[in-house]
């Protein structure tokens, strides 16, 4: 659904996309979970079914659609276009997002060498990241610290013989189990004299240099996300030269921010397409089950739950696409307010959504014979992932009673008299 008309270039890509995700990547979960096998062989290797998806992807001109027009290395389209895209991928999302090369942390790893990066870093790192011959990570958040307030990071980065040495435990680091990570993007203190938001910088460190190590996979409500993964990592005097450093140093919270404001709103594309397919398993299940002499939808209780999935999923949406839209015009720094509204209102609705869901599907819901399950783990993850629900929260409060002052201010201006 779009509220404006759409391109017909836009709309086409909407039907290959959908015909994709519906007759190749949804029918090829089993077959790719299946592959992945069990114990330590869930981290070796990618399922071939991955590969020849991501093919098929390329050939239907379905690959790299999430960087935007503003991007010479980009698929030429605008945020608001891509949310309608990606909310299609949602639908199957441990397949069509990668199948299309437009899975997290990649995209927002790429969107930062695209912008920020030098022509070296993107010749090393973007490129292959593109072409989807590596993979990546972004390691910021740490145990021992309430990482959701990122001045707390305490790895340091430190100069070092004309390059920097990188020390520090980072955790639940999305992508750093995969065979294919190549690169971590990782946040670290260069100065801590300096004022509190200039003493962080972001260093790219290869996955391979001596010192990383890859502690363990980490579970997300017994579910380990296999290949990529959330895991500990460990940063032991890593030597990094000073080339690798992003943008400048000083200047991670800089980044972090032009990072996070478009991956906050894919994550809730994509979740909007996982909310429509638990709302379409709901209704599949309740006409075909019968309790008490009739089938399940028709209890009121249940109708009620259908109606309120519909009306909640389209408020959200259209809270996403106007944060969408809102980046398009004026530039996420500007769209603060509408992406952490998004941010927080999307992943609670889709809970809400796959809750009902579950319980349709009573004791099937809970297992490994629908999606259900699975997505609830990723759907409440995501109210803690990139920033917690109450820091959200606090950000729109405060910028609606700025706006609010900023208001009434204006207000008062016009309505002074005119001094003579």
């Amino acid at each position: 659904m779009s509220l404006v008309q759409l391109s017909p270039r836009v709309q086409e890509l909407q039907r290959r996309l959908t015909e994709f995700v519906e007759n190749e990547c949804i029918p090829a979960e089993a077959e790719y979970q299946k592959a992945l096998g069990s114990g330590a062989q869930r981290w070796k290797a990618v399922p071939p079914v991955m590969e020849r998806l991501k093919a098929r992807a390329r050939s239907l001109g379905l690959w790299n659609l999430f960087l935007t027009k503003e991007y010479k290395e980009g698929a030429g389209l605008t945020n608001y276009e891509y949310a309608v895209l990606c909310e299609i991928m949602g639908r199957s999302p441990a397949i069509a997002p990668e199948a299309c090369n437009c899975s997290a942390p990649d995209t927002g790893n790429m969107e930062v060498f695209a912008k920020y990066g030098s022509a070296a870093q993107k010749e090393k790192w973007l490129l292959p990241l593109m072409e989807g011959k590596i993979r990546s990570a972004f390691a910021m958040t740490e145990p021992a610290v309430a990482s959701s307030d990122a001045t707390n990071i305490c790895t340091r980065i430190t100069p070092s013989r004309g390059g920097y040495l990188v020390n520090g435990r980072k955790w639940w680091i999305s992508g750093a189990g995969h065979p294919k990570c190549a690169v971590f993007l990782t946040m670290g203190k260069t100065d801590l004299s300096a004022s509190k938001y200039s003493q962080q910088s972001i260093v790219a460190v290869p996955a391979d240099a001596p010192g990383v190590t890859v502690v363990r996979p980490l579970t997300v409500f017994g579910y380990d996300d296999a290949p990529h993964g959330h895991c500990e990592v460990l940063f032991e005097n890593v030597w990094v030269p000073k080339e690798n450093l992003i943008l400048g140093e000083g200047r991670g919270f800089e980044v972090i921010q032009g990072r996070l404001g478009p991956d906050r709103i894919h994550h809730c594309m994509r979740s909007l397409g996982m909310g429509e397919r638990a709302l379409e398993l709901m209704i599949e299940r309740v006409q075909n089950r019968t309790t008490f002499g009739r089938k399940i939808a028709e209890h009121g209780v249940v109708l009620d739950y259908i109606a309120k999935s519909r009306m909640e999923l389209e408020s959200a949406r259209m809270l996403v696409l106007r944060a969408a839209d809102m980046i398009d015009k004026v530039g996420a720094k500007h769209a603060k307010k509408e992406i952490a509204m998004a941010k927080v209102v999307v992943p609670t609705v889709v809970l809400g959504i796959l809750d009902r869901a579950i319980q349709m599907y009573g004791a099937g819901g809970v297992g490994q014979d629908t999606p259900l399950a699975d997505f609830w783990a990723g759907m409440r993850t995501l109210r803690i992932a990139d920033g917690p629900d109450e820091v959200h929260t606090r950000q729109i409060a405060q910028l609606e009673i700025a706006e609010q002052n900023a208001k009434r201010s204006k207000k008062s201006a016009l309505a002074a008299p005119a001094k003579l």
